[in-house]
């Protein structure tokens, strides 16, 4: 029996991340445009790297306690109170993780036992049924449609509901598509979740980044706070993705099995981190709202180059991502891709790799440079030109 005989059959089974997959091909050339991987090009505000920076230089380097330093978890308290009218106490129903993708796993881990249903709306982000599956949750994909911007409907959700459902893994904003609910759209939802008695992991990583409504987290519905897990981080708001500083609220009964897991996988999120987050709360909100307000517009001006290619695709009302459809192109999401990389130069994700209803689109950050945009816009329409139209 060889060494590789010995891996778990449960890793062998998932997939390498088609985002990285794409990422790695797009960085083998300097001349690669890559709207690919989800990263804000700002780097992290000043202010907030001279606090990481003092924290070094005054050895501020030991462990923090395992949920996170009090005063950062106090001040996600504040944060998560004042933007999202939520109430959570910093001394148990807060944890601070590696990266919201740490919180991810642990509250799975915590949850499933084997068997166990986990429903996740699709297309979604290509993390959560990898992890489902080596905890040995079964994934159900509760289905969405453009035709609904791929909103979460209470149809489907019931319709993907059965005796082993335990929980429903919620992204909105949602990575890819960049659907936004609101509280209309929550309200048939969490009727549905409370008739099933489901738990949820709402995932809200992109909860600052909603352009022209503000954010409403499931979690602040009528009876569903106590059924909820929100995870959200530093990432993406505060342009901090290298800092690796995520944070999970939640029933106390939840968050301290989750602490027990995290107690042995991580310990405790980076220091330095901590204290460069707690900055980011106290001081970081206008260069947030900044960074905001230039996402949304090249919103703006990438979903209108895109449609003026001839490209149908609907208004992302969140995050910085564009789903825009290619099925005019008459081939796969995965040989579009491809063939747009090794001709055109423009490096995206194909919409398969986020799972049912996936197919027939293409991922598009919009993080990067105006200039970088419009420049790759032209290549794409080049592209589109020669591919679609011939």
């Amino acid at each position: 029996m060889s060494v590789a005989d010995r891996i778990s059959p449960h890793v062998r089974a998932i997939p390498p991340s088609g985002i990285r997959q794409f990422f790695d091909y797009a960085s083998g050339s300097a001349n690669v445009i890559s709207l690919g991987v989800g990263e804000p090009d700002f780097k992290t505000p000043e202010h907030i790297r001279q606090a990481g920076m003092r924290a070094l230089s005054e050895g501020v380097t030991k462990y923090t306690p395992n949920a996170g330093l009090m005063e950062l978890r106090e001040e996600i308290s504040n944060y998560m109170s004042c933007q999202f009218g939520l109430s959570y106490d910093p001394e148990g129903e807060i944890l601070v993780t590696v990266g919201s993708s740490e919180a991810v796993d642990l509250a799975l881990r915590m949850l499933i036992a084997p068997g166990d249903e986990i429903l996740i709306p699709a297309p979604s982000y290509v993390a959560y049924s990898p992890i489902t599956a080596l905890h040995g949750g079964k994934v159900i994909e509760v289905e969405s449609s453009v035709e609904q911007q791929f909103k979460l409907t209470a149809d489907a959700l019931t319709r993907a509901i059965t005796p082993r459902s335990k929980v429903l893994i919620l992204n909105y904003p949602s990575n890819p598509t960049g659907t936004v609910m609101f509280y209309e759209d929550w309200l048939p939802i969490a009727e549905v979740i409370k008739a099933h008695n489901l738990i949820v992991i709402s995932d809200e990583i992109y909860a600052e980044l909603t352009y022209d409504q503000r954010h409403i987290s499931i979690a602040s519905l009528p009876g569903m706070k106590e059924r909820t897990i929100v995870l959200n981080g530093f990432s993406k708001a505060f342009s901090m993705t290298g800092w690796r500083v995520g944070y999970a609220c939640g029933p106390q009964v939840l968050l301290a099995e989750m602490l027990k897991i995290h107690q042995y996988i991580a310990m405790c999120a980076p220091t330095v981190s901590q204290v460069a987050a707690i900055e980011a709360l106290r001081h970081g909100m206008e260069e947030k709202e900044r960074m905001k307000e230039a996402f949304k517009e090249r919103r703006t001006r990438f979903v209108k180059g895109l449609r003026e290619l001839g490209l149908t695709c609907h208004e992302p009302e969140g995050t910085f991502y564009a789903f825009p459809s290619i099925t005019r192109a008459g081939m796969s999401s995965e040989a579009f891709a491809l063939k747009l990389l090794k001709e055109a130069d423009v490096a995206v994700v194909p919409g398969h790799v986020f799972g049912t209803g996936g197919e027939g689109f293409i991922r598009c950050s919009f993080a990067t440079s105006l200039d970088r945009l419009e420049a790759a816009l032209e290549r794409m329409a080049r592209f589109v030109k020669l591919t679609v139209e011939v």
